[in-house]
């Protein structure tokens, strides 16, 4: 059954169909609930994939269904995502909430189809029971020039300071024939480029016949679909990156130079009171390695300012490693406690302290960024076209374009100098013969 209402008023805005917050496996799971939307026929409802990520990430997921519910009166708001998953009752109880998916719901056609029927109004499995992922052909990604495909879901780790366990379960991957089929049937739409993402990606197959690892499944993905030309990784876990993922970075350009590292920190104690698998070493140890195969590597991270107990000398541990490592893009932000979690019962660092040094962070990565923007001017690189004149190279770095150019299309271009903030690049695309 689905849902209708009148057409919009000359003037009246149309309500979005998904609203995505947090990361990359949610703007996946986002398309294929646009896609059981379009099936449904759904209209005049709006689904907000919340993030649970920080505290910060949910109070922003409830200020936007209450500023949607103001903007759109009338839609029927469906809040899911991981936010939704760990706390449903709360989500429920926000005014204009229509209903509540859990994160396994949300991927189920049957949940739209039957929106308008007498359902309960939280639809929340218990996620740890999930064993397997849902299989989704899923037809692209709206206005992008890029694909994100769910090669795995869920993790088995448990550091101090995460809840994202509790929204998505343990790790359960997608099987390789699976990944192939889409990857393809995305390539024949068009696609230039797909980044493999998930909760945990290095963990990817332990739960899979036979175990096979995330290099290998680059590699046999690489081999089978030979004419696609990106293929991107999202976050990594440095200490579980098996050696035939080293010998595909060494030997296929076509698996791109930029490596997002789950960091976190840059000291040996914080990371063990997080109970990370790393040290600091592995993670320079894994920069190393990689920049030996692919000099033109660069490399992101994630990292927590202000851990409880994190001390000034160990703050300046993770400030150092952004240069040493050296980290390119960095996404810092301030710790935020997560109830239930261990690291919320530890001595907390006071909040302008953790958000002075997230500050902090997030300078010395715009500092990096700035070197390393200024490092390629006067190369030529090539440029995957989000936009007619704006895109991204191969080492994720942005590129404006001083002429317009084929959107969705991969095109080399001259770098000529830099964005006004330093933090970009610009250029011109080189014509056929010029």
């Amino acid at each position: 059954m689905t849902t209708s209402s009148p057409p919009p008023k000359q003037g009246q805005e149309t309500p979005p169909e998904v609203v995505t917050l947090g990361c990359r496996l949610n703007t996946y799971e986002s398309q294929v609930m646009k896609d059981h939307m379009r099936k449904a026929g759904l209209q005049d409802t709006i689904v907000v994939n919340t993030c649970a990520v920080t505290g910060e990430a949910e109070r922003q997921a409830r200020q936007r269904i209450r500023k949607l519910h103001r903007q759109f009166p009338h839609a029927k708001i469906i809040a899911t995502g991981c936010a939704a998953q760990i706390n449903p009752d709360a989500y429920a109880k926000i005014e204009g909430v229509h209903k509540v998916l859990g994160n396994l719901e949300k991927m189920e056609l049957s949940s739209f189809e039957n929106l308008s029927l007498e359902t309960p109004k939280v639809q929340v499995q218990d996620i740890m029971a999930a064993k397997e992922t849902a299989g989704h052909l899923i037809s692209g990604f709206d206005g992008r020039a890029r694909a994100f495909i769910e090669i795995q879901n869920g993790c088995n780790h448990r550091c101090t300071f995460c809840t994202i366990p509790f929204g998505r379960g343990n790790n359960r991957s997608v099987p390789m024939p699976e990944i192939i089929q889409q990857i393809r049937h995305l390539r024949d739409e068009g696609c230039e480029e797909v980044v493999f993402t998930g909760v945990d990606i290095t963990d990817y197959g332990k739960d899979l016949p036979g175990q096979p690892t995330l290099g290998q499944l680059v590699r046999r993905v690489l081999v089978a679909i030979p004419d696609l030309q990106r293929l991107r990784l999202s976050s990594i876990d440095p200490v579980e990156v098996d050696e035939t993922l080293y010998q595909v970075i060494a030997t296929e350009q076509r698996l791109m130079p930029h490596f997002h590292i789950s960091l976190q920190s840059g000291d040996d104690m914080v990371l063990r009171r997080m109970k990370r698998r790393h040290v600091r070493e592995d993670i320079l140890h894994f920069c190393r390695t990689v920049k030996t195969h692919r000099p033109e590597a660069i490399f992101g991270a994630d990292i927590i300012a202000g851990f409880p107990t994190e001390t000034e000398e160990q703050f300046q541990n993770s400030l150092s490693i952004i240069e040493e490592a050296p980290v390119t893009f960095v996404h810092a932000f301030p710790y935020s406690p997560r109830p239930g979690t261990p690291a919320a019962k530890m001595p907390q660092v006071d909040g302008p302290i953790r958000k002075a040094r997230a500050k902090a962070l997030i300078a010395a990565g715009e500092e990096q960024l700035k070197k390393s923007c200024q490092s390629r001017v006067g190369q030529v690189v090539q440029v995957l076209l989000e936009k007619s004149n704006q895109g991204h190279c191969e080492h994720f770095l942005p590129v404006m374009l001083e002429e317009e150019g084929p959107q969705g299309e991969i095109v080399s271009v001259k770098l000529t100098g830099l964005t006004p903030e330093g933090t970009g690049l610009v250029g011109y695309i080189i014509k056929e013969g010029g």
